[in-house]
């Protein structure tokens, strides 16, 4: 049972996170070779001020 999460900021439309669910779980039956009913995609929004790369803010 694959679940796939999310990180991304705040602020896609629930129509956005919908197609781009859609989409992730197209590739992952394509892929992973699983079943539709097995796959959850969970998304996890965090602001802006808590992501770094390198160490520094984005």
């Amino acid at each position: 049972m694959p679940i796939i999460a999310i990180s991304l900021y705040p602020g896609r439309t629930k129509e956005q996170k919908a197609a781009f669910a859609e989409a992730v779980t197209e590739a992952a039956i394509q892929i992973l070779k699983t079943k539709r009913e097995h796959i959850i995609i969970t998304y996890d929004e965090r602001s802006q001020e808590n992501w770094f790369i390198a160490g520094k803010p984005l």
